[in-house]
């Protein structure tokens, strides 16, 4: 796994809002949402229900951290 101070924190920022913008500012399954809006900038589309697709774990985790600090 690639060191999370790798990713580009303009992006984490960006999908960060984007969070807040579709969910609000405390969304009740924070995990699930960003995982979707970080599937959604991977792979061009917001998952269906049984998508299964990889996304970039190190995004993830930092839109994930980011969401919980702010």
């Amino acid at each position: 796994m690639a060191d999370p101070t790798e990713v580009d924190t303009t992006l984490v920022q960006a999908l960060v809002e984007r969070v807040h913008r579709l969910y609000g500012p405390t969304p009740s399954d924070l995990e699930r949402m960003c995982w979707t809006v970080v599937h959604d900038h991977h792979h061009g589309a917001m998952p269906t229900e049984y998508d299964i697709r990889e996304v970039d774990e190190d995004l993830y985790l930092a839109v994930l951290n980011a969401c919980r600090q702010s």
